[in-house]
């Protein structure tokens, strides 16, 4: 999975949307109103660190059992320490790539999350950097 684009935050705006209480089901809609509860920023919601994190745009299929496809828009913190076991943005060889970290014993690996793509084991032979790890996403229909 390649990034084929890098935003960064804007941490000033603010949008706030309306929560409503309750679930809303799939089926035959029902009147919310009366369940509305507060308002809900998107941008507080979804980041931590407005000055570490950043938008990227994905491409590519390595990622798609994770639930990541090609065209999502992820969200990056850079400030969080221990990456292994979350899914990073890694530069690998001067190239960014979204993989899963995770470290067996002494060796360290960037794990695909698609069976068609294979595992790359991390030596002291290979550039690799992790440049940060993937809180969410966001998706349009």
């Amino acid at each position: 999975m390649k990034i084929l684009e890098i935003y960064q935050i804007d941490h000033e705006t603010s949008l706030k949307l309306p929560l409503f209480i309750s679930n809303v089901p799939a089926g035959f809609p029902s009147p919310a109103d009366d369940y509305l509860d507060k308002s809900l920023d998107l941008n507080k919601f979804l980041i931590n660190n407005p000055a570490a994190t950043f938008y990227v745009k994905v491409q590519g299929d390595s990622m798609i059992n994770a639930g990541i496809i090609s065209g999502d828009i992820l969200i990056v913190d850079r400030s969080i320490v221990n990456p292994y076991g979350k899914i990073v943005v890694a530069l690998l060889n001067n190239e960014f790539t979204v993989k899963r970290l995770i470290k067996k014993k002494s060796k360290v690996y960037l794990i695909p999350e698609n069976p068609k793509y294979p595992n790359i084991e991390l030596s002291d032979q290979v550039d690799f950097q992790v440049w940060g790890v993937v809180t969410g996403l966001v998706r349009k229909f």
